[in-house]
């Protein structure tokens, strides 16, 4: 009975905290969003190309963003760049190793204002590394469908160097140029809907 008394205050105290702070959680919506990229080839060009199979959840604070967080994880084997050849590269020890790690995934550790715009910043893992990454992102609205869900839009894009997460095949073309660029262009078109 006493230990009632005594977890009962903490209970309610941790569920009316969460709401006078408004945080909601969403789940990514993924037949709404997209996961995309692009990369130099050549040196001349930009190769765009997508991840097919992600998944995450959004604590979103309206009325505070800096309390918001986000968590995606990406399988790494849903590469697609609409060239089979290509893509069966990229999922190699050349590149991805996706036996070896499958997944790819983020994690922020805080949101920041930047004037006014907002960054997340969180831990980035691939290929087995680790680092700490900022994504610039705004929140495109709420709105409700006609079951009375409730859906969060939010864009965010970010450029990673893949040398920095061991990615880095390459070959050098006879002008001295790379086959493959180092940055990587990454954007985020997210659609979560609120559980």
């Amino acid at each position: 009975m006493k230990c009632t008394r005594r977890i009962l205050p903490i209970f309610l105290g941790l569920f009316f905290f969460s709401t006078a702070f408004g945080a909601d959680t969403y789940s990514i919506d993924p037949a709404h969003s997209s996961i995309g990229f692009s990369v130099r080839h050549m040196v001349i060009s930009n190769v765009k190309g997508r991840f097919t199979d992600f998944s995450g959840t959004l604590i979103y604070d309206e009325k505070d963003l800096s309390k918001s967080s986000v968590e995606i994880t990406i399988k790494a084997a849903s590469i697609n760049t609409d060239v089979k050849q290509r893509d069966d590269h990229l999922r190699s020890g050349d590149f991805f190793d996706v036996a070896k790690y499958p997944d790819i995934t983020f994690k922020s550790t805080r949101v920041d204002k930047k004037g006014e715009a907002y960054v997340a910043i969180g831990i980035l893992t691939m290929h087995g590394v680790a680092k700490e990454v900022a994504i610039a992102f705004k929140i495109g609205g709420k709105a409700r469908d006609g079951s009375g869900a409730t859906h969060l839009g939010a864009e965010g894009t970010l450029k990673v160097n893949r040398q920095d997460y061991g990615v880095a095949w390459n070959r050098t073309l006879d002008d001295g140029g790379l086959m493959v660029g180092n940055d990587v262009q990454l954007e985020l078109n997210i659609e979560a809907v609120k559980k």
